[in-house]
């Protein structure tokens, strides 16, 4: 087979199984880069070199290895440019003196302690043809490396962006990314020329190259922004010569002597940083890089990675005191120079797990030392198990210690404190708390009736509540642009802006200071919902249906999975475009779904006085009539005159129950249904009654799946009530 169709082949097998294997990674929660290098080595004779000799050697002949590292070195040089780019000055705006300490002690002591097991692996995993001051440096940069742009996306997904933990992180990051930088230019200079001495005319000229570029190269870039301030594009000759530039930035320092990588970094940090320069750019470029570039990258290095090297009991332990060196070293340095800084324990220790994220900076690193014979193929197996390892540890031990209901955000605001106009609240002590219902809003243009029915539900202006429209900003890459925190925070404030002029348009006014969005970044929108359910100690969760799954009778999506994981109740709203809630039917079969549903009628009739209830029994023949449920008649009891005269049941025969139904909910403004008996054993349906009703009904319709019988919607409402009649 002709070499460059093997090659291609070769590139779709590669990109396929990066995908498939790093969304396996994203739905365990970890970040996908760890996926796409755990599918790199699969690829190499760890895994389908071991079970299938023969289809690996005709997939990756030895012909096809060098075009492969043509490719991941273009791509190196090209994602290299995007950490550059990316490293924004931000970053750097506090605490920089704890930040600049921190960093260098993290960077210090795993470097120092890499030193000293270094003097105890070169005799083992090395030759006389290296030197020890070069195999040093590297092991000693190997262990004190942090991945700057996989801590950035996992502050950016566990929103620790505006807090003081997140802020110190990113600024020690960028920090230790620089100097990390630095350490290993100086260690390749040394490996190249086999000393510090005959590396010195390399450190000077790498250190002039770097004044010129700091100096003249970001004067002649300031025209570039001034350029894209006018025209506010980039056109592809300008992209064309920025491109030009990375590449011709890269060859010069691969001819002054340390690699490829660090000219196109550079490149990269000097670019004027208008957002919206760094915006388009980073997205013209990311796609191509990270999708089919990056992963020929990942299998370069997992067709070098070398499991079964690892053979006998020694060599393990050599692997397990890599490990336990590069972990120890850089959390221990993390945590007693923060804590020297004036930093509390628990910031301390989640600062010092997040340092030790490695993921691909660490094989960028690795592979760079076994290019240049630095590295033996054994210890850059042991050193690739360590970046995995580290990598894949950091948001578990970070949840750990730092768990999301600790995190001081601004989403996550203190109570506020509840207007109550003229009257007085009276407040019983189940009412201790606000009545909260959150509101999961997908899209604040086309959502207003379901916050518009929340705030019916929740609010009676003389008992606390709060509604919360919540908006997840989901990011599906680990890499893009939008997950830097920079960016996510534009698009908080952006999505904040679009719940605000949300909150505008609710009637009637006097509602809209009960209302407080929460926005959060998240990469699993579902699961995100039920954990600030739970947090936030939310009484019910109203989301809206705008999916036509129902027509196949399943119920898939997030809708499904909040519904199947929430620990609060919830409530399904079908939304057929009408604002007003004033007349409501509840067709009533006597179970907990059904009990919720007249609840949640009662409440928005006890809220609303203009407000008017039917309930429907619908009987088979033959069929005998049951009575509302125990906790029903007694709440029914309790209610004012005023507020049962509104109230009408209506019991009719009907052999089709569904047909019954329907033709009631024409001539009202919404519906409110129990979710189906079967619930809880068909898990992925309302079950057949509710399905048919969200497609055939009238009105608006408002499902209802009751999680425990605990809860009480009405206690503050009932309580209201009870003052007035008493007063």
């Amino acid at each position: 087979m002709h070499t460059v169709v093997l090659v291609l082949i070769e590139v779709l097998i590669v990109i396929g199984l990066s995908r498939l294997v790093g969304l396996a990674f994203r739905w365990i929660n970890q970040p996908l880069v760890i996926g796409e290098i755990v599918a790199g080595i699969m690829l190499g004779p760890s895994l389908l070199g071991l079970v299938a000799p023969g289809l690996a050697a005709t997939l990756f002949p030895p012909e096809t290895v060098p075009f492969l590292n043509v490719l991941s070195q273009v791509g190196l040089i090209f994602f290299m440019f995007l950490i550059g780019l990316e490293l924004n000055p931000k970053y750097l705006s506090g605490n920089l003196e704890i930040a600049v300490l921190t960093s260098h002690i993290s960077i210090l002591v795993p470097f120092s302690l890499g030193t000293l097991l270094a003097v105890l692996l070169y005799p083992l995993l090395s030759n006389a043809s290296v030197s020890f001051t070069a195999f040093a440096l590297f092991l000693g940069a190997a262990m004190s490396i942090t991945a700057f742009p996989v801590l950035a996306r996992i502050i950016t997904e566990n929103n620790l962006q505006g807090t003081r933990l997140g802020t110190l992180a990113l600024t020690c990051a960028a920090v230790d990314d620089v100097t990390a930088w630095c350490v290993l230019a100086v260690a390749i200079a040394v490996a190249r020329t086999g000393s510090i001495a005959g590396a010195f005319p390399t450190i000077v000229e790498s250190l002039v190259y770097i004044g010129v570029m700091v100096t003249l190269g970001r004067n002649f870039l300031s025209r570039l922004a001034t350029y894209y301030r006018r025209t506010k594009r980039l056109n592809q000759l300008v992209l064309a010569l920025i491109y030009i530039g990375v590449v011709a930035s890269a060859l010069i320092t691969e001819f002054i002597g340390i690699h490829l990588i660090f000219g196109a970094f550079l490149l990269g940090a000097i670019m004027p940083k208008n957002a919206g320069l760094v915006r388009e750019l980073a997205i013209k470029t990311e796609d191509f890089v990270l999708i089919f570039l990056l992963p020929v990258f990942f299998a370069y290095s997992g067709l070098r990675t070398q499991i079964g090297l690892l053979n006998n009991p020694q060599v393990w332990l050599l692997c397990v005191l890599v490990l336990a060196v590069a972990i120890v070293g850089k959390y221990v340095g993390t945590y007693v120079a923060a804590r020297v800084s004036g930093i509390e324990k628990r910031e301390a220790s989640a600062l010092g797990w997040l340092m030790n994220t490695r993921g691909l900076t660490e094989l960028i690193v690795l592979n760079i030392g076994l290019e240049l014979g630095v590295i033996s193929p054994l210890l850059f197996t042991m050193l690739v198990i360590m970046a995995l390892v580290t990598t894949f540890m950091t948001s578990p031990l970070l949840e750990w210690t730092y768990p999301k209901k600790l995190i001081g955000l601004d989403v996550v605001e203190a109570e506020p404190d509840v207007e109550t106009g003229t009257q007085t609240a009276v407040v019983s002590e189940i009412t201790d708390r606000p009545y909260r219902v959150l509101v999961p809003v997908a899209n604040p243009d086309t959502q207003k009736g379901l916050v518009q029915l929340a705030v019916a539900i929740a609010i009676n202006y003389q008992q606390p509540a709060i509604v919360n429209p919540l908006s997840l900003i989901e990011l599906q890459e680990d890499y893009a642009y939008e997950s830097t925190p920079v960016e996510a925070n534009r698009l908080i404030q952006e999505r904040h802006q679009q719940l605000e002029e949300l909150i505008q348009r609710l009637e009637p006014p006097a509602a809209r200071s009960y209302v407080h969005p929460i926005v959060r970044i998240s990469n699993n929108v579902a699961r995100e919902t039920t954990q600030i359910a739970a947090l936030e100690q939310a009484d019910l969760i109203i989301v809206g249906w705008h999916r036509p799954a129902f027509s196949n009778n399943r119920l898939g999506g997030r809708v499904g999975q909040i519904l199947t994981t929430a620990t609060v109740d919830v409530a399904v709203f079908v939304d057929r475009g009408e604002d007003r809630f004033e007349s409501l039917l509840v067709p009533y079969s006597a179970n907990i779904h059904d009990d919720l549903a007249l609840i949640l009628a009662l409440k928005l009739l006890i809220n609303r006085d203009t407000c008017h209830l039917q309930v429907l029994r619908v009987l088979s023949e033959n069929q005998i009539k049951n009575e509302l449920s125990y906790e029903l008649h007694n709440l029914m009891e309790q209610l004012p005159r005023r507020v049962r005269d509104r109230i009408d049941i209506n019991i009719i025969e009907a052999a089709e129950p569904i047909q019954a139904v329907v033709a009631a909910s024409q001539g009202v403004d919404l519906t409110i249904a129990g979710a189906s008996r079967t619930w809880g054993i068909e898990r992925q349906t309302l079950g057949r009654y509710t399905d048919e009703l969200a497609i055939q009904c009238r009105s608006s319709l408002l499902i209802t799946r009751r999680y425990s019988q605990v809860t009480s919607h009405l206690a503050s409402a009932l309580a209201e009530v009870k003052s007035e009649v008493t007063s």
